[in-house]
Order: C-alpha cells, then sequence, then structure tokens
C-alpha cells in the first residue's frame, strides 16, 4: 500500500476506531412498509425480541419489540454523533428533551454528567419500505469535560456544508462537512463542550461521495491528527496510487495529501480525524471514564438518580406519523429545520 497509507483492516461490527474516537457503528436496515404502531408489517417470530442483530429478511429490531431501535439506556463521559442518511430517528431523553430528525440530519449529544436516551426507528409508510441507514459514532471527551452538562445539538442537513467539486474529465466529488473544515466551509458548532470544539482538535467528521470513475484530493491535516478513511460502498478505490479493498478502512498519514480516485461504480466513504486526547479509557457498557473508581462512581449515581428519571409514557417512545422533523430541547425551546 501507499506510503501516506499506514494501516488497512476489514470493516467489523462495529468499526475499529482510532483516539479520539471511541466506536463507530453502520446500521443498514431494508425494513417493510410501516403498521399502525411505526413498528414493521411483518411477523416477528423467531426474533429474539429485545436482542435481535441477526438481520433476518435484512433487518433488525435491536433492542425494540414493536418499533425498531433502543429504548432508554443510559451514558456518562462522552458524546454520540449520529448521521442518519436514510430513514428517521425518533429521540427522546431524561432531561425532557425530544426530536424526529433523518434524510441527512446529524444529531450531537454530549452525555457528559450523565443522561438516558431513547432512539427508536419509526416505519412511518404504511405502503412503502423504510430504509433505515445511518452512523452512529462515539466521540470521547477529556477528562475535564467528563462531568459536563448534557447537552444536544442539531445539525440540520439544510445547512450542513457541502462541498461539491469536479475533476478534469468532469467527475462530480461531493463533501459533507459535519464537523471541522473543508476548503473555507466550515461545519455548524458542535456542542460547547465538546472536544471538536477546541480548535486544537483537528476534529473532522466527513461524508464523501466519489462518482464512478471519480478523481479527488484529500487534503493534509495538521501534525498530530490521526484519520481514518472508511470505504463502505462500492466496487474499486484508489488511495494513494494503492487499491483499497471494498468494506476496509485505511489509517492515513497527516501530514500529505491523498489522492482518492473511484473505479467502475460510485465510492461511498466516511473520514474520522483528530488529534487524540491522548488519556486512560476506562469503558465500561454505556460509561467511558478515566479510572475504574469513576466507572463505579457512574454506576452509582445512576441507581441512585437514574439520570433525571424517564418522564416519558413508555419505554419506546415515538412522535406520531404526522410528526415533522423537529427537536424540543430540555428547556423547552423548540427548533425546526431551517431555524438557526
Amino acid at each position: 500500500m501507499a506510503s501516506v497509507v499506514t494501516r488497512t483492516f476489514p470493516l467489523g461490527f462495529p468499526w475499529q476506531t482510532v483516539d479520539p474516537f471511541l466506536f463507530c457503528v453502520h446500521h443498514d436496515d431494508a425494513y417493510p412498509r410501516g403498521n399502525a404502531q411505526l413498528g414493521p408489517d411483518a411477523s416477528l417470530e423467531g426474533r429474539d425480541l429485545g436482542q435481535d442483530f441477526a438481520g433476518k429478511d435484512g433487518w433488525r429490531m435491536y433492542h425494540g419489540k414493536q418499533v425498531p431501535g433502543f429504548p432508554p439506556h443510559p451514558h456518562r463521559g462522552f458524546e454520540t454523533v449520529t448521521i442518519v442518511r436514510r430513514g428517521f430517528i425518533d429521540h427522546a431523553d431524561s432531561l425532557g428533551a425530544a426530536a424526529r430528525f433523518g434524510e441527512g440530519d446529524v444529531q450531537w449529544l454530549t452525555a457528559g454528567a450523565g443522561i438516558v436516551h431513547s432512539e427508536m426507528f419509526p416505519l412511518l409508510s404504511r405502503t412503502q419500505p423504510n430504509p433505515v441507514e445511518l452512523f452512529q459514532i462515539w466521540l470521547n471527551l477529556p477528562r475535564a469535560d467528563k462531568l459536563a452538562p448534557p447537552h444536544f445539538a442539531m445539525l440540520w442537513h439544510e445547512q450542513i456544508p457541502e462541498l461539491v467539486t469536479q475533476d478534469a474529465a468532469g467527475r462530480e466529488a461531493r463533501v459533507c462537512v459535519i464537523a471541522g473544515e473543508l476548503a473555507g466551509k466550515r461545519a455548524l458548532p458542535p456542542p460547547p463542550r465538546s472536544w471538536a470544539a477546541r480548535p486544537e482538535s483537528g476534529l473532522c467528521i466527513w461524508t464523501i461521495r466519489l462518482q464512478a470513475g471519480a478523481s479527488w484530493e484529500l487534503p493534509p491535516s495538521a501534525a498530530g491528527v490521526k484519520r481514518t478513511l472508511y470505504f463502505f460502498r462500492g466496487s474499486e478505490l484508489q488511495v494513494g496510487g494503492a487499491s483499497l479493498a471494498p468494506q476496509h478502512a485505511a489509517e492515513l498519514a497527516a501530514a500529505e495529501p491523498v489522492a482518492l480516485r473511484a473505479g467502475a461504480s460510485e465510492c461511498e466513504l466516511l473520514l474520522l480525524a483528530g488529534k487524540p486526547i491522548a488519556e486512560p479509557v476506562v469503558q465500561y457498557g454505556p460509561f467511558v471514564m478515566n479510572q475504574r473508581a469513576e466507572i463505579q462512581q457512574a454506576m452509582e449515581d445512576y441507581q441512585r438518580t437514574r439520570f433525571g428519571g424517564w418522564p416519558w409514557p413508555s419505554e419506546d417512545p415515538v412522535h406520531g406519523r404526522e410528526a415533522g422533523r423537529f427537536a424540543r430541547h430540555g428547556d423547552g425551546r423548540r427548533e425546526t429545520p431551517g431555524e438557526r
């Protein structure tokens, strides 16, 4: 492999990540049409409901029993960045906040001191299939921000910057700038206590789409940045002049530009980059801290406070078939696409 590539590895479930990233998973489910309860209009017989990760018929219920998704679960000490490429997520949390987002929207949640949230996948169409595709990325918090107040930001797709270029043959590259900056395109602000909010972090999250045969040059990053390119869709990709196999990732040297070229079919990529936080990481399930004693404290705090409790009438709240995309924050402020 070319010298700009320092390591390659196959994509699994979840994908391998490098500090400051903790976790990345690509959910891609071909859900059927929905029923009256916004779940799948199909038999659930033979599924391990509550733990359905098998992919039977091309889709999973995950921890949902009626609506697919992830009923209430706690987090402390890190952030989640959820990029919904197709379909929708209904969010609810222990602060009383709620949201429906999808079709390119991103939710950036700082769990900080502790939050309980649910992420359900409402199947809104009763006549057509309801595909859901998303990335969920876990981004670590430095010690100073592990117990920051919980906060979430909605990055509506209408406002997310996108760079569109053409190569000498007129073939197109599109780069969606979710975090960081590219060619004067600056991402929307992350939550205030995020590692990404620190200018020195060099943090970037970009999705890249190359038309068949298209070439595009990934610019160099600042010294000390670790960056990983995930090739998750397409048949052929050249990285620095050498082939990267489909469903593989490449760790890239920071200081050099990297030439990318798609083969005979369109390619889609995810780039995660940032300077390492370089602090000890101790993880126990949904808690990520620096020391084992802090994990024990997180468990005790959750058992005592439930991080604010669960103010919703059900364990898998969804917001109704007719609800559009919206966010209602814990302080009651309501937000819809187009409002900044």
